[in-house]
């Protein structure tokens, strides 16, 4: 029975490039692959994205993955560059990508060497963070205790903005598979973020209550155990943070049942020293700009936005439904936290 709710986990996210062919090759390191390409003229571009301009699309997958997915979308005209690289991940607008590795280290040797040859690009080196710290939960003794965790790099480059991790101590099978052929065998995007500053604790309950998702945790992270986190957002002294994950409906709490494909909303507070960026985050720009999830029945769905207009934090810009470049039917809005989505028929 279906009931107008996203399914599956986030399913891809929409990255402007200058070219589709280059920007193909890039993603192929991390085992992406050509599925189908589509076009949209400006008019049927304008209705669905609200981009006035026509628009060249690839879609790329990764092994048998359907959810952690690359949409590359050439615009004639787009509407900037983007959020560019940065020193980190921090500003309101945000988005960023992250996929598992099987060496954290092997791609960093690759970052290294394309900075080296006059490569574009920011890295914020892999950091140690350990399950348990990060919660304050528990704390390891060094060379009395197992190190559970992963280490964890940042690569911004001009329109690309990933994370990477490896796993130590434990395993999830469940949470993006590597091609362990690929050149820096990677998973799918296991995750992706976004980031606002707000004091409303209400400002991401759209996610969950109007779009079916499953709230997994909602917690605050206070500066002593934020490890990595304090170069990756960029956090000021004392600076703490709040997280809420959103998951595939079906993950589970244990290892062995939690499932990729989690949106990671962060919220700072809102009178937190942060630059503004949501006017380079959304369809027609450069990089990393808009986020799509596919629905079980899309128009119902469609009316549930709608309802939203009457509420406290409705959703705005939200268009009719149209059919995208390939053939699927949807419809894009912006959530009452700012970011634009596309839902998707599945």
């Amino acid at each position: 029975m279906t009931n107008g709710r996203c399914i599956g986990g986030l399913h891809e996210v929409c990255v402007g490039v200058l070219d589709l062919d280059a920007a193909a090759a890039d993603f192929a390191a991390y085992g992406c692959y050509s599925a189908e390409s589509g076009t949209l003229d400006a008019a049927a571009a304008r209705e669905l994205y609200g981009v006035d301009s026509a628009v060249k699309s690839l879609r790329l997958t990764h092994q048998q993955a359907d959810h952690g997915l690359v949409r590359l979308m050439q615009w004639d005209r787009s509407l900037n560059d983007g959020l560019g690289m940065g020193a980190n991940l921090r500003c309101v607008g945000s988005r960023w990508g992250v996929r598992v590795t099987s060496s954290v280290s092997n791609i960093m040797n690759h970052a290294e060497r394309a900075r080296q040859s006059g490569q574009a690009l920011n890295i914020i080196e892999p950091l140690l963070a350990v399950i348990g710290e990060v919660s304050g939960k528990s704390a390891a003794q060094p060379f009395r205790d197992p190190i559970v965790g992963v280490r964890e790099m940042v690569l911004l480059q001009p329109h690309y903005r990933q994370v990477f991790f490896e796993r130590f101590g434990y395993e999830s099978p469940l949470y993006g598979q590597i091609d362990a052929t690929s050149l820096l065998r990677t998973s799918q995007h296991t995750h992706f973020g976004l980031m606002v500053a707000s004091d409303d604790p209400k400002i991401f309950d759209f996610y969950d209550e109007v779009l079916g998702l499953k709230r997994m945790l909602c917690e605050v992270t206070p500066f002593e155990n934020a490890t990595g986190s304090r170069r990756i957002f960029g956090l000021e002294m004392n600076e703490g943070f709040h997280m809420a994950d959103f998951d595939d409906p079906a993950s589970g709490p244990a290892l062995r049942e939690r499932r990729s494909g989690k949106l990671k909303c962060v919220r700072f507070a809102a009178s937190a020293k942060i630059e503004h960026k949501m006017d380079r985050s959304r369809a027609g720009c450069l990089g990393y700009s808009l986020y799509a999830w596919r629905v079980d029945d899309i128009d119902a769905l469609h009316r549930k936005v709608i309802a939203t207009s009457s509420t406290p934090r409705p959703a705005t810009g939200i268009t009719p439904i149209r059919t995208d470049e390939f053939g699927r039917r949807g419809f894009t809005l912006f959530a009452p936290d700012g970011y634009q989505w596309v839902l998707l028929q599945a």
